[in-house]
């Protein structure tokens, strides 16, 4: 990968050391700082065939391993679980020796946002992992989902009455430590993130393709007004594929 923007004079390839430099979290963080992960097609799409694999790229793949390995929570919307088949994070002992030089857990859990409990108890989400999931959940989920989530060996979180509260929800995770946040969609839980103006950083990936009508964009759901400004903080290319990083506006989040 090269970096386009900053460039400084007389650049190479970038290391892994320059990478974790770009894509590190700020230091000394007193509430959670969100990072959202997505990659789309050149005129927009989320998917090919109900799959985001049609749209990455190795770059793309070791930047999407770099927010695992820097965050200290992955948080994903139910949807995505099931359409993914998510595990839990696998690492390399390179990777586990990078968190662990940051102080970081071996393995970041999973957090998933699931109103009504629907992940299935015999996903590989819970029955191949290293560490337990934490599913974000809401007091009317059924009970017998709830029991049946924490029997399979998840931490089952409430974070709202009828739908889950993001805010909530963050806060949950800030009350066990887990600032660093690595958003990984889906497109609703990302709508949602915007709405209440959550994120800090978007990291984008554009693949080179024209993948056509029918697929979803990265983002669903609640509108937004006003538009969330955002600032270029630099861009990677590869094999035609463009890595965008994106922080907020000078200014801050509402809350």
């Amino acid at each position: 990968m090269h970096l386009v923007w900053p460039c400084p004079a007389g650049s190479g390839p970038l290391s892994d050391a320059d990478l974790e430099r770009l894509y590190d979290y700020p230091a000394g963080l007193t509430r959670p700082w969100v990072q959202v992960n997505f990659v789309s097609s050149a005129d927009g799409a989320v998917t090919v065939s109900d799959r985001s694999e049609g749209l990455s790229h190795p770059a793309d793949k070791k930047i999407f391993g770099l927010g695992r390995d820097l965050a200290d929570v992955i948080l994903v919307g139910a949807g995505t679980v099931t359409a993914e088949n998510y595990r839990g994070a696998k690492l390399s002992e390179r990777r586990i020796a990078r968190r662990r030089e940051r102080g970081l857990a071996d393995v970041p859990p999973i957090a998933v946002v699931s109103g009504r409990c629907t992940i299935d108890p015999g996903a590989a989400l819970l029955t191949d992992t290293r560490v337990p999931p934490l599913v974000l959940t809401t007091e009317a989920a059924p009970a017998e989902r709830r029991a049946a989530l924490a029997a399979a060996g998840a931490e089952v979180l409430v974070a709202g009455e009828h739908d889950v509260d993001v805010r909530t929800a963050l806060g949950v995770l800030a009350q066990r430590g887990l600032y660093r946040v690595n958003c990984e969609g889906g497109p609703n839980l990302f709508g949602t993130l915007v709405a209440e103006d959550l994120v800090d950083q978007l990291c984008l990936t554009i693949a080179p393709l024209l993948a056509g009508a029918g697929a979803g964009r990265i983002v669903a759901g609640r509108p937004t007004d006003p538009p969330r400004g955002l600032e270029l903080a630099s861009m990677l290319q590869e094999d035609g594929f463009l890595m965008l990083r994106y922080r907020r506006s000078a200014g801050g989040r509402t809350g």
